[in-house]
């Protein structure tokens, strides 16, 4: 396993050693003591299953008192993974980052605890999974506007498929004291 900062405290890539022969492959997608070693603490509680078409974009989402973090990777197909640092008080408020997962490459993104997550499909369709730290809590749960000027994510398609919830996203900046705290260093 090779782990790859990111220009976001925390938020890590992580490429798992992928063991192939003539019948195919083999790779350990968690590892809890590898990956607590790593910086990846959990536990992890809730394990979810997504899939979406091309051109599709979910996000971005986050939660504000259960803060989750997740472990995502693309089990089939391709998508471009954002984290974004929502935690007032936090000097990366507002950055991004973005990195293709694919069920092909199949590197994973750590995001911790306090970040909005999104995803834009690339390819015909993705098969998503991701672990959570806490469970999903609807009533806890802010999305933020995918295409937020201020946060000025690249994303790879102009007019992405959304939801109704993700289509009326406010930006950060009206979010204030609904957005986490940062802990500090």
């Amino acid at each position: 396993m090779r782990l790859v900062p990111t220009d976001l405290p925390g938020v890590l890539i992580i490429e798992p050693t992928v063991y192939r022969d003539a019948r195919g492959f083999f790779l350990e997608t968690y590892h809890q003591r590898r990956y607590t070693e790593a910086g990846i603490r959990g536990p992890f509680v809730q394990d979810n299953h997504s899939y979406s078409a091309r051109g599709a974009l979910r996000g971005l989402h986050a939660q504000v008192r259960r803060p989750q973090g997740k472990l995502v990777r693309a089990v089939e197909g391709e998508m471009f993974d954002v984290a974004v640092d929502i935690r007032r008080g936090s000097p990366t408020l507002g950055r991004w980052v973005g990195v293709v997962l694919s069920g092909t490459n199949f590197r994973q993104l750590y995001i911790p605890p306090g970040f909005a997550h999104g995803f834009c499909v690339l390819s015909e369709h993705v098969h998503v999974e991701y672990k959570c730290t806490d469970f999903y809590d609807a009533a806890d749960e802010v999305t933020v506007s995918w295409n937020d000027p201020a946060i000025g994510i690249a994303w790879p398609a102009a007019e992405p498929v959304l939801s109704t919830k993700d289509r009326a996203a406010p930006r950060l900046a009206a979010l204030g004291d609904r957005l986490p705290l940062y802990p500090g260093p």
